[in-house]
């Protein structure tokens, strides 16, 4: 079956959901749909147009055909033309867009910074992809939470995990973005941060708490995770589980990995688009067993992280395939992450 699929929000995240589904071979990108001639959409045209074009906001199609960007149609023409649409906008946007959605009957996947209640199921692809299945309406966690989760469900199925404390070092802003100013500051949140409180939404059966922390920096949080199992493990298999799963990457500091400037620079050099990582990292060195708790640090690539999750939902929520293993591999092989590198 080749799904439809549109992307609404050609942004930082739009780009790269773009560029994800376009690899997926059982899926079709009809197009994407923003409402100005942005970089992003003015280096869409400079690349040739390789994605159809739909303009959002009727209003500026003279702007947009000022730099000669042909329009495909409106926002309205792409929802009607796809089976499921990843909605990719500025938070609060997509809120407003569901109406439109709605209107057509069409499934749609919304983005962290939308409210929990815009969907029917808060979206993990390995954690609860089972719940996706066959919804209208799917919302993926935020960067940090997608990571977070991932390294947290990867212990939790194989040795079982009872709670978590984290604390996030979290970058304040995306490359490029100057809307938050130039600053020489940290600023701390309440406890608890988000990130624990939805990682409680998705998996209910771990308790979590946690301390966030913003710093003037782009690319890529660190997290710090204390993690209670279950039962007795070691450091030795919790290494294994984190190097079996396919979206986590084992690193270590020993081999040059010293930060997060040491990770987006590995990716460029691999010759990844954007400098993009879809796997987060581990830190061999930062994992340990302390009082019978299990201790790792990750780095979170957040432009970039939460991309085969959505691929995951539009998988769950078409139902594509029902069991969980077989959708997320099919995604990994498509994105070509984890032992899928020829694919």
């Amino acid at each position: 079956m080749m799904v439809k699929v549109g992307v609404v929000g050609y942004g930082t995240i739009g780009q790269r959901l773009a560029d994800g589904v376009a690899l997926q071979k059982d899926m079709e990108l009809v197009g994407v749909a923003d409402v100005a001639p942005t970089l992003a959409v003015l280096a869409l045209k400079e690349k040739g147009m390789p994605y159809d074009f739909y303009l959002a906001m009727s209003e500026n199609k003279e702007k947009l055909e000022k730099y000669n960007i042909p329009i495909s149609g409106s926002l309205e023409d792409l929802i009607q033309k796809v089976d499921i649409i990843l909605d990719a906008t500025n938070a609060g946007v997509g809120a407003k867009n569901k109406v439109l959605y709605e209107k057509y009957g069409k499934k749609a996947i919304f983005q962290g910074g939308e409210k929990t209640s815009v969907a029917d199921v808060f979206f993990h692809g390995y954690a609860n992809y089972e719940k996706g299945l066959g919804k209208q309406f799917l919302k993926l966690t935020s960067c940090n939470t997608t990571g977070l989760i991932r390294s947290v469900d990867c212990l939790d199925r194989e040795i079982g995990i009872d709670n978590v404390a984290i604390t996030i070092i979290r970058r304040v802003a995306d490359p490029g973005d100057y809307h938050r100013g130039l600053t020489n500051a940290l600023k701390v949140d309440p406890v608890p941060n988000h990130q624990a409180v939805d990682l409680m939404l998705v998996m209910p059966h771990v308790k979590a708490t946690g301390v966030l922390v913003h710093t003037p920096v782009t690319h890529g949080h660190i997290i710090s995770v204390v993690a209670k199992p279950k039962r007795e493990t070691t450091k030795e298999e919790v290494l294994n589980l984190f190097k079996a799963h396919p979206r986590i990457r084992v690193v270590r500091i020993e081999d040059g990995f010293l930060g997060n400037a040491s990770l987006f620079k590995y990716a460029r050099d691999l010759g990844n688009p954007r400098g993009d990582m879809y796997e987060i990292a581990v830190w061999e060195e930062t994992v340990t067993i302390f009082e019978g708790s299990i201790i790792y640090a990750i780095n979170i690539p957040q432009e970039a992280v939460v991309i085969p999750e959505n691929i995951d939902g539009i998988r769950a929520a078409m139902e594509m395939q029902t069991e969980r293993l077989e959708a997320v591999n099919l995604t990994n092989k498509y994105l070509k992450i984890g032992g899928n590198k020829d694919a």
